[in-house]
């Protein structure tokens, strides 16, 4: 699939180009960036060239991972984020992002998250995102919620970050949560009604 471009009310949702090395490789020296997400740590330059230049072009060009870089349409095209859908299973897509460090707390990720995941339900098509993000992550499941993500639990040892794995929180968004119709019939389980209580024996 050929890259593509997205447009919310603050943000142009792009691929990435050689042009976003240098922010790309400042916003992962964050801390909050290197302990949350599975990137590199220590994270180098090298890193940025590649994720830029190999990871998310390969991406793109075999349909598994579609990356955008989130810029912030009126701040001079500072790349604010990064954002990207990886297919999983039958349109099944994991979601994963990171905010630059200055760019946080004004509700900038959840309008990119929004977007791209109209834009992989209608276009891919997806018939399930899901989120994932270790516990104690609060600013990353406030995002999620914040775009419509429905909690499903916790995930043991769900996911492995620098050789050492965690539990993690798993919440999915669902074609009908907002109003799109899914490619897949969908039967959501019904619980079974509660069995009768037993019956007492004379005392």
């Amino acid at each position: 699939m050929e890259p593509i471009t997205l447009t919310t009310a603050r943000l142009t949702l792009r691929a990435l180009t050689t042009a976003d090395v240098d922010a790309v490789y400042r916003a992962c020296q964050d801390d909050a960036i290197q302990r949350w997400t599975t990137v590199p740590s220590p994270y180098c330059r090298a890193d940025a060239e590649y994720f830029v230049n190999r990871v998310c072009p390969e991406g793109w060009q075999q349909g598994t991972e579609f990356t955008f870089g989130a810029v912030d349409t009126a701040g001079h095209g500072a790349l604010v984020a990064a954002i990207g859908l990886s297919m999983r299973a039958t349109r099944t897509a994991e979601l994963g992002f990171w905010t630059a460090a200055e760019y946080r707390n004004r509700g900038l990720m959840a309008e990119a998250v929004e977007a791209v995941t109209r834009w992989g339900f209608t276009q891919i098509p997806l018939d399930r995102i899901f989120w994932r993000a270790e516990v104690g992550n609060t600013a990353s499941r406030a995002t999620a919620l914040r775009a419509g993500f429905v909690p499903e639990g916790t995930e043991r040892a769900g996911i492995l970050n620098n050789g050492v794995r965690r539990d993690c929180w798993v919440a999915a968004l669902l074609p009908t949560d907002i109003g799109l119709p899914s490619t897949d019939a969908y039967v959501p389980a019904r619980m079974p009604a509660a069995p009768p209580a037993p019956e007492r024996a004379a005392e």
